[in-house]
C-alpha cells in the first residue's frame, strides 16, 4: 500500500459516498485510474462493506453499555448475541472474561432485560456509557515503503 492507496482508504473512511471523481482530485488521480485502486483494495480486502452510519439518538437507541462476559459455553452465548438486534458489537478477549459486547438499546429497561435473558450464559459485569468523548474514527494505514 502506497501513500496515494492510504489516502483513498482514509477518505473513503470519512466520506464513504464520495464519487470516483471528488477521490481522484482529492488523491491527484484520474477517475479510472482511482477506480481501478479503488478496486484493487476491495479485491485486496482492504475496503468492504460499505455502509451508513446511523447516530443511535436518532433511532430512539438512548442507552449504551458494555459488558463483560465470562461464559463456559461460548457456542451458546455466542449465538445469543447474534440473535439479538442490539448487540452492535461482540469480541472474544483474555483475561477473566472472554467476551467484551456492545449494547445498544432504548431504555435501561431493555437493558436490563438483555442482563437477564442473558444470565442464563454466564456472568457478566455491565458498564453503562455515559458519553462518548470520541466516537469512532478511521483507521490510518501504515504505509509499506517501496
Amino acid at each position: 500500500m502506497d501513500r496515494v492507496d492510504k489516502s483513498i482508504v482514509t477518505l473513503l473512511q470519512e466520506q464513504g459516498r464520495m464519487s470516483f471523481t471528488e477521490l481522484g482530485k482529492a488523491v491527484g488521480l484520474s477517475q479510472p485510474a482511482v477506480t481501478e485502486r479503488v478496486r484493487r483494495l476491495e479485491d485486496k480486502g482492504i475496503l468492504g462493506r460499505y455502509r451508513a452510519v446511523v447516530p443511535p439518538a436518532k433511532i430512539n437507541k438512548t442507552t449504551s453499555a458494555f459488558l463483560l462476559f465470562h461464559t463456559k459455553d461460548c457456542d451458546s452465548f455466542l449465538a445469543f448475541c447474534e440473535a439479538s438486534p442490539d448487540v452492535v458489537e461482540c469480541h472474544r478477549i483474555s483475561g477473566q472474561y472472554n467476551y467484551l459486547v456492545k449494547v445498544v438499546t432504548e431504555s435501561m429497561a431493555s437493558l436490563e432485560s438483555f442482563n437477564n435473558a442473558s444470565n442464563k450464559y454466564g456472568d457478566s459485569l455491565t458498564m453503562i456509557v455515559m458519553s462518548t468523548p470520541i466516537q469512532s474514527r478511521p483507521l490510518i494505514p501504515v504505509v509499506e515503503e517501496q
